[in-house]
Parts: C-alpha cells; structure tokens; sequence
C-alpha cells in the first residue's frame, strides 16, 4: 500500500487527488489517502443539491458544496473529522465494502476505540454512526471513500441540511446525537485530531509501509482537475436531476404563484399566476427568468436587467425571488 500526504484541506483538491490518482497516474499498488476539509457538504453522484443542503445557511457560514463520483447521501465534514480514501486498480467491479472497512475498524481498535459494521456502509459505536462510506469505478479501478467523524461540529451538521424552524432544529439536534457520535468521545484516553491520523495511518499501512511524494507536476494537474471536475458550478449544480417546483408568495401587493421546471441546474420553463398587478403580461415576467441559473443572485439579476424590478405593483425583485428559490 502507497500512502500520499495531499497536505490540503481543500476538498476540490482532494477529490481531484483522487481522481488523479485513479484515472491518470496509476501508481503499481492500491493508494492510501487520508484527509480532513474545511467546513464542507458533500452530495451523493445521484442526488438533488437543492434538496439536500440548507444553502442559505451554507453560504452565510461559508460551507463549502462539492458532489461526489459515488453514490449515497449528503454528508458534512469539517476540520474536526477525517476522510480516508483507498484507489486499487483492477479491484472488484461489484460494490464490495468489507476489503476497505476492515482496516479502518483494525485501526480504530488500536486506538481503543470499539467500533463495528452495520452491515450496509456505515460504522458505529454502540449504535450510533461516526462513519459513512462509500465506493465507486473510474477507469479500471475502485475508489472507496469514507468519512470518519472525531470531533465535528454536530450542531453545525443539522443546521447546514435541513431548513427546519428553530424549535424543531432543536429537536433534530438532539436527535442526531442520538443517532450520531464523535470518535474523541469515546478513546480511552483524550487524543487530538494529528495523533489520532498518525495512529490510523501508521496502523493502517502495516510493517513496510511506501511513500508517495507529490511532484510539482502531480500538484499542478491535480489543481486543474479540482477546478474542472469538482469545483464548477456546472459540476455541483448542472448535475441535478429534473425536478419541478410550486411555490406561492403573498406580498402587500398581491398573491404570486410561480411554477417552474428546471433542469440541469437552469430554469427550463416558468408560469406564473395570482391577483397581483403589473405593467407586463405573465409572460414577459417568466422570460426574464428562463435559462438562467436556479439561485438566488442569478434569479435576481435576471429580473432586474429585464425590468421586472417595479413592473409588479408592491412587490419587488427580492420579494418574487424569494418565492422563486430557496
């Protein structure tokens, strides 16, 4: 087993790591990866960012949103939990998780820590879940990954998917933790987040463990697919499936109903209806919209460059915006 120290916490770079690693630098045994993020959501390859992350909240706390090549749901990271990841090429072409997580319990039982399968692709302690893994093929190799939960934000977590009211966030947070755990909450003895990855590594490569040191080639490319396989927002959003919204607005002005389909990422078609005046007729309002991108700054732009903006009387661009996306 080769293990490569990335040195980032980027997860664009990280990914992009893993590409490289998989698709167009293939080294001649299974590489080890291991690495922690900034403050991040990570969406499953088949998923709806829309549907899984809070991202007015994201954006307000400057969390990050990258879409995975695997499947499976949305998970958060931050600084105060760990990924690892393993590349082996010629591996099995069938979804096989035990290879890849049975290294990852030997090790946490090095640590102390008791940990056990659940049988589908997450680990617990006790019951609770501090990992989620998942696993997918790129070229002629398997890529597994896996998150491991040691000192995260929890509280964080819940805010950052789901768009519940105060009160029930509340409740959802407990729920969580009912659900989830920190691995520093049960190490016999208290271990900070560095130590805690030596151990794992350590363990995890064995008795003759090699090394990979990245070149300032290897650095360079691997930038370049970050940017182009998982930071654009092409990647994160255009990836969306089809999907349809009904939302209704009442404003001092009226009632606003907006129906709207949109597909990879841009609004493909809109209607709107309701008792509210306007200079326009409804399809000029809807135009302004159609072939943009399906947030808020672009909706809003929109709007205000065809002059939608104080066509409608007493309600504004932000208030229909507001209807309109998240």
């Amino acid at each position: 087993m080769i293990y490569i120290e990335c040195n980032s916490s980027d997860v664009y770079y990280n990914f992009g790591a893993e590409y490289y690693f998989a698709l167009e630098k293939q080294l001649p045994d299974t590489v080890f990866l291991f690495w922690r993020t900034t403050p991040t959501l990570m969406v499953g390859k088949y998923q709806n960012v829309l549907e899984e992350v809070n991202k007015p909240y994201a954006d307000a706390h400057g969390i990050r949103l990258v879409r995975r090549m695997s499947g499976g749901g949305t998970i958060y990271t931050d600084l105060g939990g760990w990924q690892f990841t393993f590349i082996q090429h010629d591996g099995e072409k069938e979804i096989a998780f035990h290879q890849y997580i049975a290294p990852v319990i030997d090790a946490l039982q090095e640590c102390g820590v008791e940990a056990a399968w659940s049988g589908r692709n997450d680990l617990t302690i006790d019951g609770r879940k501090f990992s989620g893994n998942a696993q997918y093929r790129l070229g002629g190799c398997t890529v597994h990954h896996g998150s491991l939960l040691f000192d995260t934000d929890i509280a964080q977590m819940v805010a950052s998917t789901t768009v519940d009211s105060y009160k029930i966030l509340s409740k959802s947070i407990k729920s969580v933790r009912d659900r989830v755990t920190n691995i520093a909450e049960h190490l016999p003895q208290p271990m900070d987040a560095e130590a805690f990855k030596e151990t794992m590594v350590r363990y995890i490569l064995g008795e003759n463990p090699q090394f990979y040191q990245l070149t300032p080639e290897d650095d360079a490319r691997i930038r370049t697919l970050a940017q182009e396989q998982f930071a654009s927002w092409e990647r994160i959003f255009g990836a969306n499936p089809k999907f349809n919204i009904d939302r209704t607005g009442r404003f001092a002005g009226g009632k606003m109903q907006f129906r709207i389909d949109v597909q990879k990422g841009r609004i493909r078609s809109a209607a709107v209806y309701g008792d509210f005046f306007s200079t326009l007729d409804a399809e000029t309002i809807t135009a302004a919209i159609i072939g943009c991108r399906y947030e808020r700054g672009a909706v809003l732009e929109a709007l205000r460059v065809h002059g939608i903006d104080g066509a409608v009387y007493r309600i504004s661009a932000e208030e229909m915006v507001s209807v309109i996306v998240d």
